[in-house]
């Protein structure tokens, strides 16, 4: 049954005439007129009652009243279906990591919940190896994180350089220094995270390199160095973006060179580039968001 034929059906209704239905549909009148014909010829029945004043037979009645809804509901179909393969609609899984996740990412999500309330968001916060594999996995679609170590099968894109610098005790020896040298940090306790987290990596890559030998010690969660700072345990290098508002008695003190610092940015999964939808909405946003106010040094 053709649904075009349904729709010019109603708009005759509607209108009661075919011309005016014609004009309303930018249709021309034999073009209605045959819809109508072949509609009635497949159901074997008379809709219409044609004459000085257009009429519903009983059949066509009966018709009307239940094919409304259909036509209604296909309508509302092809618009979610426009919706959908535009990215105006649908539902995002993102991936993140901490501090990302609570100190950058809210504000810019609700934004762009704003901007697009038909797309549905979830997310998963964790750590760039998790992340990385559940995207190979297919169980999301995109992450905020650092580089995976995944080779061709994860691409990256850097957006942004989260800083970190050297947090401590204000009456701590290092405190005196204007700015601390990765070479500083011989002979003290510093508090690092897991062995999965990537800084932790890249950071025990950078003080061997320097050959800096220190004691450490693993505090699990990033955002819980500066408890254990406080209470004496050591010093730790953390994201600047958590340490705004330090309780007394404790400072910061900027690290020498960039070495130190992560380079953040958007992982998808090679294959799946270009991503669809509402997910490249949210991918095109974050670029535009973080690519152009904070370049990648």
């Amino acid at each position: 049954m053709d649904l075009k034929a349904i729709t010019t059906f109603h708009k005759i209704v509607a209108c009661g005439s075919f011309n005016r239905a014609a004009q309303e549909l930018n249709y021309a009148q034999s073009t209605v007129t045959m819809q109508i014909q072949k509609l009635e010829n497949e159901l074997g029945l008379q809709l219409l009652e044609r004459g000085k004043e257009l009429k519903l037979t009983e059949a066509g009645r009966l018709f009307y009243e239940q094919s409304i809804g259909i036509a209604d509901h296909v309508e509302r179909l092809r618009t979610r279906i426009s919706d959908f393969s535009s990215g105006e609609a649908g539902h995002v899984r993102l991936g993140v990591t901490e501090p990302t996740a609570s100190f950058r990412l809210p504000e810019l999500l609700r934004v762009f919940s704003d901007r697009y309330p038909k797309v549905q968001l979830s997310l998963e916060i964790s750590s760039t190896p998790v992340l990385a594999e559940h995207i190979l996995r297919g169980e999301l679609d995109m992450a905020v994180a650092t580089a995976p170590d995944l080779g061709g099968e994860i691409m990256f894109e850097g957006l942004f350089r989260e800083h970190f610098v050297l947090l401590l005790p204000a009456g701590h020896p290092l405190a005196e220094r204007a700015t601390v040298e990765p070479e500083d940090l011989n002979g003290h306790r510093l508090l690092i995270t897991s062995a999965t987290c990537p800084y932790r990596r890249k950071l025990e890559a950078v003080l061997k390199d320097r050959g800096v030998s220190v004691e450490t010690m693993e505090i699990g969660s990033m955002s819980a160095l500066q408890f254990y700072v406080e209470k004496g345990f050591g010093i730790a290098l953390a994201p600047l973006l958590m340490l705004k508002d330090l309780p007394g008695g404790m400072t910061t003190r900027p690290i020498g060179g960039s070495l130190i610092h992560m380079t953040m940015g958007l992982l998808s999964r090679s294959s799946a580039v270009p991503l669809q939808g509402a997910a490249r909405r949210l991918y095109a946003f974050l670029q535009e968001e973080w690519g152009a106010d904070q370049p990648v040094t």
